[in-house]
């Protein structure tokens, strides 16, 4: 028995014996326990979602000396992050009314979950940009676009580090040495690091390979992609020059990062090889075309490796996240494990999750809004429209995916088939302008404002236009304010991630009026079935539906309204980031718990080996003890 002479024992004192059989018992529970441990850890490591850390006795310990034990302070908070994680489903739908997330909520969880972790969200698009005015003044405006909107809430709970192209003309006067500005300016909150690209950077890299490839890549907009290789040398080298800054910001070794959107499918990886154990978590705002339409980039699997060093890889929709695994299997040699969403690649594990976007609940930017009654009575004087027109709202950059000349096609056909609506309704568009050193921008530029002049001049008259085309950026707070003020919010996108402009809409009317017409292209109509959903591709039909908007009783408004108000409340912005961390701090814990096994199995390799040295020496030294004779094992 483990090369121990048993006839030598029996030879020995029974207070030797006696010894001898308790050694052996106690050397027998602790391997049933090492094994009972090792199995919990080896199924922890192979599920999607880590079994709950409770704290040692030491860390408690600590916690209530500093003041911030979990049991004296945050009960309330915890109890609605863990009623909000009750009610979430897979796509991050709400299945109760008790979970909504708030900011002290996401506070809450990075306190509890993420303990002193460094939060960094990177993206192209800064949150604030500086431009100097041509009297030389310093003006400060907020972008176009919705991944601004909706990540700016977050940061201002974590409080993190924002790092991000900086763009305006007045930026680099406006930080210190290192880069860094603080913001929201009339309340910082967290900081901006801003990096510099030159002008041809910004061509190659961003006007180039990200939307001049990557974007109709994964819009199906009938937009031809266009590579070229040195579009692709600069987005590399622009991917590598972020991943410079990150590491110089990250303060330990285990930041969390949040990598935004396609202009950077390298940077996970990057990040990866000089921090390994960073939680990289990114999240990919635009839609992931299939295996067959992602196979055109010459750079498919450079990309695919890039994405890769990411701990989660996140979409708006689960249909998204299947296009990417199969993307992956298509192109990669991996192991993919679909029952958890779960792709291994050079022996990292990435998981693919489903995490639509939204928008902060309530918005700010309601509290400094007016009354609907009073929003109304301000478009319909600023505009000169007729007290009884029935008024509809687009608003969205100048993008050739947002199907703006659609829906003008639409009220068109609408007019034909119905002219007594000729001069009873009005289109507002707002269209900000955007990435218009591309050909295609300017064709669809060009396209949209001829068609206005043309519908118009065929169907207006003496204090009478139809469409209203705004061709400028419009502030939130102006945003808000149109929407509150129409009968009708159109959203016709030909293909779209999310489209946030759908959700604000929802958010804007408290009043529960208004009508939604939204593409089934469009993210947002998976969670908002009670719009009416559109094919904007066919005229018809949006006629239809433009019709049945502007003739729905306020009946079935407030119906509709109430229910898409119940979903933007409960998935909302703060829930959407929460899930993000939630995945990150599982993880996180995970990766501490197989690092901390490991420097255990190593001190313990250092001393010998597991059921060998230690019982057979202590057998030894127990028989030695009774006797006063050395009893030596046949072998180690």
């Amino acid at each position: 028995m483990m090369g121990i002479d048993l006839g030598a024992l029996l030879t020995q004192e029974p207070a030797a014996v006696y010894l001898v059989g308790a050694s052996l018992l106690l050397s027998f529970a602790a391997l049933v326990l090492s094994g009972t441990l090792l199995l919990r850890w080896s199924r922890g490591r192979h599920s999607a979602a880590a079994e709950p850390v409770i704290p040692s006795y030491e860390e408690t310990r600590r916690q209530v000396r500093e003041g911030h034990s979990p049991v004296a302070e945050g009960r309330e908070a915890h109890a609605a992050a863990q009623r909000a994680l009750r009610s979430t489903k897979p796509e991050g739908i709400a299945t109760d009314r008790l979970g909504t997330w708030t900011p002290d909520t996401l506070r809450h969880l990075l306190k509890t979950e993420l303990t002193g972790a460094q939060v960094i969200v990177v993206s192209n698009r800064e949150p604030f940009i500086h431009d100097l005015e041509e009297d030389g003044k310093v003006k400060l405006r907020a972008p176009a676009g919705g991944l601004v909107a909706a990540l700016d809430p977050v940061m201002r709970a974590c409080s993190g580090t924002w790092i991000a192209h900086g763009s305006g003309s007045a930026d680099r006067m406006t930080v210190d040495a290192d880069d860094h500005i603080a913001v929201p300016p009339d309340n910082p909150s967290y900081t901006l690091r801003r990096v510099w690209l030159t002008e041809a950077e910004e061509k190659h890299y961003y006007y180039g390979f990200s939307n001049d490839g990557m974007w109709p890549l994964c819009h199906v907009a009938f937009t031809r992609p266009s590579f070229n290789a040195e579009d692709w040398e600069v987005y590399e080298a622009v991917n590598r020059r972020f991943a410079d800054v990150v590491v110089e910001e990250a303060r330990d070794e285990r930041p969390v990062v949040l990598i935004q959107d396609y202009h950077f499918a390298l940077l996970p990886r990057m990040i990866r090889e000089r921090l390994p154990h960073a939680v990289i978590i990114t999240f990919w705002h635009i839609p992931w075309p299939n295996a067959e339409i992602f196979g055109i980039c010459p750079w498919r699997e450079r990309i695919l490796d890039g994405l890769l060093g990411s701990s989660v890889v996140g979409f708006h929709t689960q249909y998204y996240c299947n296009n990417f695994i199969e993307t992956v299997d298509r192109f990669l040699e991996s192991r993919i494990e679909r029952d958890s969403s779960a792709v291994t690649f050079g022996g990292l594990t990435t998981h693919v999750h489903a995490h639509p976007i939204s928008i902060e609940w309530p918005p700010a930017s309601l509290s400094r809004q007016p009354s609907v009654a009073a929003c109304r009575r301000d478009i319909f004087q600023r505009f000169n429209l007729p007290p009884h027109v029935k008024l509809c709202v687009g608003v969205e950059r100048f993008d050739y995916t947002k199907g703006i000349v659609d829906r003008f096609r639409a009220v068109e056909e609408l007019f034909k088939r119905h002219p007594e609506w000729i001069g009873r309704m009005v289109v507002l568009q707002v269209a900000a302008p955007s990435r218009t050193a591309l050909p295609a921008y300017q064709q669809c530029q060009r396209e949209c404002l001829d068609y206005v002049d043309e519908l118009n001049a065929r169907y207006g008259h003496e204090g009478y236009q139809p469409i209203h085309m705004l061709n400028e950026s419009y502030g939130k707070d102006e945003v808000y304010g149109l929407l509150r003020a129409a009968d009708l919010c159109m959203v016709t996108s030909l293909h779209d991630g999310m489209n946030l402009v759908a959700k604000e809409f929802v958010a804007a009317r408290e009043d529960e009026q208004g009508v939604l017409l939204l593409s089934s292209f469009a993210g947002a109509s998976k969670e908002l079935p009670e719009s009416i959903i559109i094919n904007p591709y066919d005229t018809c039909g949006m006629a239809d539906a433009l019709l049945r908007g502007l003739t729905m009783s306020p009946e079935e408004q407030r119906e509709r309204m109430r229910r898409m108000r119940e979903t933007v409340r409960e998935n909302n912005i703060y829930r959407w980031a929460g899930n993000m961390l939630l995945d990150g701090a599982r993880l996180r814990k995970r990766h501490h718990t197989a690092h901390v096994t490991a420097k255990l199995a190593k001190q313990h390799t250092a001393r010998g080996s597991l059921g060998r040295t230690p019982l057979g020496r202590n057998v030894v030294r127990l028989v030695s003890m009774g006797k006063g004779k050395s009893v030596e094992p046949s072998h180690y």
